[in-house]
């Protein structure tokens, strides 16, 4: 377990066994598969005012409700499908952010048509390279930047909600196109290979 026995590394995972194996195996790999991001844009929605911690060990009833995150059944959700989401103790059962999730897969399949793919299109705003950051401990780490100040106007100017610059800032960071482990966590070198 990288992120909890290694001097130096991440501790944002801490001592959970689910937020360690996310944070050794998942996060920060730089992503190319239109799926996975539309997942990571909904997981990352629900994390508004919550913690990370909180919706990571919800991720497989989001995956169950939202079926395995495939935008396009998504976006055709029925209202007695919404209604059972607002009503499932398994997720976050927040109005909102669940009528988001379809409207945001609507949002993903526009920009999949525009663009020929979602990866294309979020990969754009660093010329398809990965940010690599060298913060030394977890207090120089950002919760925004001017990139995701962009890529949140870019969304939002595309339909999108739940897009603010914070959120977008998890977004990137967890689909690795902005490397923010630690330069002592062993995954800092791991995920700064090229993509």
């Amino acid at each position: 377990m990288l992120g909890s026995e290694n001097q130096g590394a991440c501790s944002w995972p801490g001592q959970d066994e689910l937020m360690v194996r996310y944070h050794d195996e998942e996060w920060g790999v730089p992503v190319h598969d239109d799926r996975l991001w539309f997942e990571y844009m909904v997981l990352d929605a629900f994390q508004a005012g919550l913690s990370w911690r909180t919706v990571l060990h919800k991720r497989e009833a989001f995956r169950e409700v939202f079926h395995g995150f495939d935008p396009a059944r998504v976006a055709a959700m029925t209202p007695a499908e919404l209604e059972r989401a607002r009503s499932n103790p398994a997720i976050i059962r927040n109005r909102l952010k669940i009528q988001a999730a379809v409207s945001n897969a609507r949002a993903f399949m526009d920009v999949q048509a525009r663009h020929g793919s979602f990866d294309a299109f979020i990969w754009s705003f660093t010329d398809g390279r990965t940010i690599i950051n060298h913060w030394q401990v977890m207090g120089e780490v950002p919760a925004a930047t001017p990139l995701s100040h962009e890529v949140s106007r870019a969304l939002a100017a595309a339909g999108f909600s739940f897009v603010g610059s914070t959120i977008c800032y998890a977004f990137l960071q967890a689909g690795g196109v902005v490397n923010d482990h630690l330069v002592g966590c062993p995954r800092h070198g791991e995920v700064a290979r090229p993509c």
